[in-house]
């Protein structure tokens, strides 16, 4: 996993290793066992554990490493100085910043993973449509009318779906806000 500043790896034996920019203490993962996901936000670093448990690591501020009291976890991303788990049970939960609206996701049901932006999150449903919370400005969260998707990815002000047949789709990219298109909603053709 990747973020700005760092680099995490997850080993075959469930230990984590780390490289990169470690002045919040993001890479202090050297300790870690039984991890299974791993997933690196802006500031921290953050890992689910066989047993359905998270550790986190790295700047702690916003509270998006107060994971510790999470249980059956099954899937973990960490965003811009915020985490989001998916729960066992389909239902998600949230910790850190939430001054776009990045962790209301309380309210969240049937999901069967979850992707972690800048500023956005976006959840998967079992049906194959996608939800969408947080910062809208560039269009991340237009989400709305996707069907067969098979996968999610959120980036900084976009949001990425796979369908079932192989196709992509973006959310489309609003001109003359804070980011610049650089193409990376172009995946008509993919």
């Amino acid at each position: 996993s990747a973020s700005d500043w760092h680099t995490v790896g997850l080993k075959s034996d469930g230990t984590v290793v780390a490289v990169g920019d470690n002045s919040r203490d993001r890479l202090n993962v050297k300790k870690w066992q039984n991890v299974v996901a791993i997933s690196a936000g802006n500031f921290h670093t953050v890992g689910l554990k066989s047993d359905g448990s998270d550790v986190a690591t790295g700047h702690k501020e916003y509270g998006q490493c107060d994971v510790d009291h999470w249980t059956d976890i099954v899937a973990i991303s960490a965003g811009w100085g915020y985490t989001v788990g998916l729960k066992s049970d389909g239902t998600v939960v949230a910790t850190g910043v939430n001054d776009n609206g990045q962790c209301n996701v309380g309210d969240w049901t049937d999901i069967i993973a979850v992707s972690a932006g800048s500023r956005h999150t976006v959840g998967l449903k079992s049906d194959g449509t996608v939800v969408a919370v947080g910062k809208n400005v560039q269009g991340q969260c237009n989400v709305e009318g996707w069907t067969n998707i098979v996968a999610i990815s959120a980036g900084d002000s976009h949001t990425v779906g796979l369908r079932s047949d192989g196709t992509v789709v973006a959310t489309e990219f609003i001109e003359g806000v804070d980011y610049i298109d650089v193409g990376q909603c172009d995946v008509q053709g993919w």
